[in-house]
């Protein structure tokens, strides 16, 4: 064992139980969050094997990837989620795990919620079977998707059986300017980098930049690192999350958040720990950030032009390929380009600081014509806050379509879909061909610049506006 150790392999060993006969460590999960596209399979297959939920109290069920969005909704909104939401129903009720159901004044996108409530604290493993679980690496804890077989065996035993990560620490440098975001460093870090350089490890975010960002947005930041490979993405615990933590439903009170204190400081990794891989990213004069293709390393400032695109082969198939599906010409400036959709939503950017942002910039203005915009906070308790600070009003004179609370257009499991050829920038995570509709070209890019394109009804710099 290595007497200085990082973030990665403290956690790994509070948590490890056993190693299997295939090299894989069992290692045990703290408190876990299902969702109604996947559970229920899960749910099925134990009542097929005669297995029980082993921890019941530490697992709790969300309805967010199948609901519908639109003011006074029902299971039945969205006619194909009604037999997802039913399952997830009748699956929590029988195995007595708290459901957020619908009309749950909790209820939200289970990234967004879990934090919300104090479920997900630093140190702690956290599992969801979506690969957005590692957002509540911002909090300091490692998030772990897991498939739907990975899942049952969760529910079952409350272990899950994984290949130790690598270690991969990235140091961010500088200092970030006016609406230049957590966001933007995720997708700058994507455009140098690439889709793969973190297979097989688990990134830990260090260095002035991290440091300064908020919670919430070091969650955004987190929530990018499954797009670049990784297993899980973190920033260590500071004051700040437990400022974040501090009063939440689940989080420890008196004597033991006091020693839950002490223990989260010790979850850092140690000076002078060392990292299977080191990188480093200068955020100094980083400009807000948008995808130009169909993949997150597809990204460039704002400020500049669609890049003629070198290297092997592959490279220059993939980007032809990226220029006929999104309608792009290399050379020309991505700034100026049409929209015809602005979603501001998804896991990576519904919080209500990001609501506040985009708010920020449009207060006053109007969407421009012919362009749909939408707004879907990220949780129940986020639409509630925003609507207490009137966010709500400034959107919606705006010609903003105000949602229920939904992961939404971010995949479109709720009917929530674009148009064939329709163009959109979003502020959610994934851009390949038909994420949000078949034919439809998303560029992703933070809730700032989402906001200045509505209102221009081009790519637009928030800066300019």
């Amino acid at each position: 064992m290595r007497t200085r150790r990082t973030m990665l392999d403290k956690i790994w060993d509070a948590h490890f139980v056993a190693k299997r006969l295939d090299g894989r460590d069992m290692i045990y999960i703290d408190r876990h969050v299902l969702h109604d596209l996947h559970a229920p399979h899960a749910f099925e297959k134990l009542e097929q094997t005669g297995r029980n939920v082993r921890r019941a109290d530490l697992t709790f069920s969300m309805q967010d990837h199948t609901v519908a969005t639109k003011p006074g909704r029902d299971e039945t909104t969205n006619p194909d989620g009604a037999q997802f939401q039913r399952a997830m129903r009748e699956g929590s009720l029988k195995n007595g795990i708290r459901l957020f159901d619908l009309d749950d004044p909790e209820q939200g996108i289970s990234h967004v919620v879990a934090p919300e409530l104090g479920l997900v604290l630093p140190g702690a493993t956290h599992a969801v079977p979506d690969s957005h679980a590692c957002t509540v690496g911002g909090l300091g804890a490692l998030g772990l998707g897991c498939g739907t077989s990975e899942l049952e065996h969760i529910l079952a035993t409350q272990t899950i059986a994984l290949k130790r990560p690598k270690s991969l620490r990235i140091t961010l440098d500088g200092a970030l300017d006016p609406y230049v975001t957590a966001k933007d460093v995720a997708l700058r870090i994507l455009a140098l980098f690439g889709t793969s350089f973190g297979r097989g490890a688990a990134i830990e975010f260090a260095g002035p930049v991290a440091r300064a960002l908020s919670v919430e947005a070091r969650m955004t930041l987190c929530n990018l690192t499954i797009e670049m490979g990784s297993r899980a993405g973190f920033v260590a615990a500071d004051e700040k999350t437990f400022e974040y933590i501090k009063g939440r439903p689940y989080a420890p009170r008196g004597a033991e958040w006091d020693a839950a204190v002490a223990q989260w400081l010790l979850a850092a990794s140690d000076e002078g720990a060392t990292f299977d891989t080191e990188l480093s990213v200068d955020c100094t004069g980083l400009a807000p950030q948008i995808t130009w293709g169909t993949d997150q390393g597809q990204t460039i400032g704002i400020d500049e032009t669609i890049p003629l695109v070198a290297g092997d082969a592959q490279a220059r198939v993939k980007a032809q390929q990226a220029f006929a599906y999104m309608g792009l010409e290399p050379g020309a400036p991505i700034a100026g380009v049409k929209v015809d959709r602005v979603f501001i939503g998804s896991c990576t950017n519904a919080r209500i600081s990001d609501l506040r942002a985009a708010a920020d910039i449009i207060k006053g203005k109007h969407a421009a014509p012919g362009l749909t915009a939408m707004v879907v906070a990220g949780s129940t308790s986020v639409k509630r806050a925003a609507e207490s600070e009137g966010l709500d009003r400034i959107f919606k004179d705006a010609g903003f379509f105000w949602g229920e609370s939904g992961c939404s257009m971010c995949a479109g499991g709720n009917g929530d879909r674009g148009r064939p050829q329709e163009r959109v920038v979003s502020t959610t995570n994934r851009n390949f061909e038909g994420r949000q509709g078949k034919g439809v070209r998303t560029h992703l890019a933070s809730p700032e610049v989402a906001a200045a394109t509505a209102i221009a009804g081009v790519i637009a710099d928030p800066r300019r506006i």
